[in-house]
């Protein structure tokens, strides 16, 4: 019965920081961790923190019935694919509070559903059987799903899971899921292995936002310049120590001084406090009373910042500050810094798996 928590991973630094045997390696989905609970007609989808995701994805209640045991409990992701890639924007949109745009999203952007674990089968509680044990049970229990339900693909083999982590990525994925062959499932946990790409980049900073503290700087806004000189939002740096956000703040607030005049994102700036559509200065529609106002810095500034991967021209989660880089030029932080894996289709992906 729900809840379940779902099991965890620890992030390691490459495939040399993992123990040399005894591990299957998965493709790390970016969508929505999902623990699915089935008895008979009645489906119900657990999320990682607990709240119940079963309203927002009618489609894929009504796939999961089709496809899966009568009685069973699995372990895996919701995500939503555009143009054969993972899209975790529309995937987002997805999370809407009124019914009828619900119903319509669910036909417009029809979310599937990545099985990776089976937790419950009938009367049987697989929870402390080893993973190899639940992943033949999981196997056998899905051999004959359909679209829009899969199973994730799985490997025991270094070079293939090395393949996978750098092919994969043109789908969208974001890095590999390490699983002890022996483990058992430990609840909230971080008892597996995570392998995710891990790059750096020197952006122009353009503006920033105020710690909700209101004592220095909670997150740097970033962009890069296209070629005809237009400065594209690629997200935001944050994640600073207090030290760290007073500093930043004594050194962008004089930049803040005539910023308007030329700025690039300056007619986001004007809208701030009005509906923006979206822009870097509009309100979160995920919660009203959350300040998304920005004050834009005069673009002399470039911060180098890691992140892990890029989705539609925007860093996917959160940007890491490292340092000042005193010796570029804003003008040469340009959109071709960004990473471009090769092209490759979720359907390819789907295929490993139910090969």
């Amino acid at each position: 019965m729900p809840q379940v928590k779902p099991m965890l991973a620890r992030a390691v630094d490459g495939f040399d920081a993992l123990p040399d045997v005894g591990l299957v390696f998965e493709p790390k989905w970016d969508g929505f961790r999902c623990v699915v609970f089935r008895d008979g007609d009645e489906v119900e989808l657990g999320s990682r923190n607990e709240r119940p995701l079963t309203r927002y994805f009618p489609d894929v209640v009504d796939a999961l019935r089709v496809n899966l045991p009568p009685r069973c409990v699995l372990d895996g992701e919701i995500v939503v694919a555009s143009e054969g890639m993972l899209d975790f924007d529309a995937l987002q949109q997805r999370l809407h509070p009124a019914a009828s745009r619900v119903e319509r999203l669910a036909s417009e952007t029809p979310a599937s559903f990545v099985a990776f674990d089976l937790l419950a089968l009938g009367d049987r509680d697989l929870r402390d059987e080893p993973m190899l044990e639940r992943r033949q049970a999981l196997e056998a229990a899905l051999a004959a799903v359909a679209v829009p339900v899969h199973l994730t693909p799985q490997t025991a083999d270094r070079e293939i899971a090395a393949r996978w982590f750098t092919d994969f990525e043109g789908a969208g994925l974001d890095g590999l899921i390490a699983k002890p062959t022996n483990g058992t499932y430990v609840e909230d946990k971080r008892v597996q292995f995570k392998l995710k790409h891990q790059r750096s980049i020197d952006c122009v900073v353009a503006g920033f936002r105020m710690h909700k503290d209101g004592k220095g700087v909670g997150s740097l806004l970033l962009g890069l310049y296209d070629d005809v000189g237009g400065l594209h939002h690629l997200g935001v740096a944050a994640s600073l120590s207090v030290k760290r956000r007073a500093e930043l703040l004594a050194l962008l607030e004089p930049l803040t001084e005539g910023a308007l005049a030329e700025h690039p994102w300056g007619e986001w700036a004007a809208s701030q406090g009005r509906d923006s559509g979206g822009m870097v200065g509009g309100g979160s529609r995920w919660n009203a009373q959350k300040d998304l106002s920005f004050r834009p810095v005069r673009v002399e500034r470039v911060a180098e910042v890691s992140f892990a991967t890029v989705t539609s021209g925007r860093f996917r989660g959160v940007a890491r500050f490292e340092r000042w880089r005193p010796d570029r030029d804003p003008a040469s932080c340009r959109l071709d810094q960004l990473p471009d894996p090769a092209p490759l289709t979720l359907p390819q992906i789907w295929d490993a798996g139910s090969g």
